[in-house]
Order: C-alpha cells, then structure tokens, then sequence
C-alpha cells in the first residue's frame, strides 16, 4: 500500500524516513507541506487518521510558536487556522497509510507502522 509522507525537506528527521522508506522498497508519495500547506479540512482529515487532536501535532519548540503563539489560548479551531498558513509548525514527518497516520518520530516506530 502507497503510504502518504507529510513532509518538509528541511527537517533531519523528515529526510531520514523518506530514506529509510526508500532503502526498503515501501513505495511512498511526497506531500511537501511548505510548499503546499493543508487546508484546515485536510488538517482534519489528517487529526482523524491520528486519532488526535490539533494540539497534539504542534512543534512547541520552533521559533515561530515561541516567538507568536507561545502562552497563548487559541481553540482547536483557531490552531487548524493557524498551522494551515503557518505549516513549519507542525511535527513531521506524518505518515498515512489508507485511514491512519502516524507521526514518524522517532524512525524505529515507521517499521512497525509499514509492516501494520
């Protein structure tokens, strides 16, 4: 089964499952989240196959959220808004495969997640 990789090509991580997805043979499609950030409805789609919530996939640690939105109290739906047009902050890489999805931190996880 093609497995979906939300991706951003600037992020170690990131890279290193599309590596590793590569090296075994799992036949992957891209999704660059920079350059073609999801929609508040895709992001939905997204938290769903995660079985999360928004809160649950925002990179805490980047300078943007310190920086802007760090203390502050925004809803869930206000948070789908903002990682739509702000799409560094989300923790990547995502992998989708049919109807779930995990986050494929730390890499050892993505093995278990591709042979599920």
């Amino acid at each position: 089964m093609l497995v979906k990789v939300l991706h951003n090509a600037n992020c170690s991580k990131s890279n290193a499952v599309l590596e590793y997805l590569d090296e075994n043979g799992v036949p992957f499609e891209i999704i660059n989240i920079i350059e073609d950030p999801l929609s508040v409805t895709e992001l939905k789609t997204v938290l769903k196959k995660l079985n999360q919530s928004v809160f649950h996939i925002i990179r805490k640690n980047e300078r943007l959220y310190v920086e802007k939105f760090a203390g502050k109290n925004y809803s869930e739906e206000e948070w789908l808004q903002i990682l739509s047009e702000n799409p560094s902050l989300i923790q990547r890489p995502i992998l989708i495969k049919g109807s779930v999805a995990m986050l494929g931190r730390p890499v050892e996880n993505v093995k278990y997640f591709i042979e599920k």
